[in-house]
């Protein structure tokens, strides 16, 4: 992988965690650091999954693709944020 696709993918990594916080209801306790962590694990494994069904590559926009980031990033804030108040 090129330098310019780390940064990309931590960009795009930022936007799915900040999209994944926000589709999830009420407060998060918990900081941007780990929100971006979130994001950027979301984008790459989401990426994967993608791959692994066939749906990775289209001549667009792909917002299946998206979807199944923004969801894995949903799950991942979810259980950060249950793991962090347990604290």
């Amino acid at each position: 992988m090129e330098i310019s696709g780390i940064i990309s993918a931590i960009v795009i990594g930022i936007i799915i965690g900040v999209l994944g916080r926000l589709v999830l209801p009420g407060r998060q306790h918990i900081g941007i650091l780990w929100t971006i962590l979130v994001g950027i694990a979301a984008a790459f494994l989401g990426t994967a999954i993608a791959a692994g069904l066939g749906v990775a590559d289209s001549k667009g926009i792909d917002w299946i693709e998206w979807l199944i980031q923004i969801a894995l990033a949903v799950v991942g804030v979810a259980a950060l944020e249950r793991v962090k108040s347990r604290r």
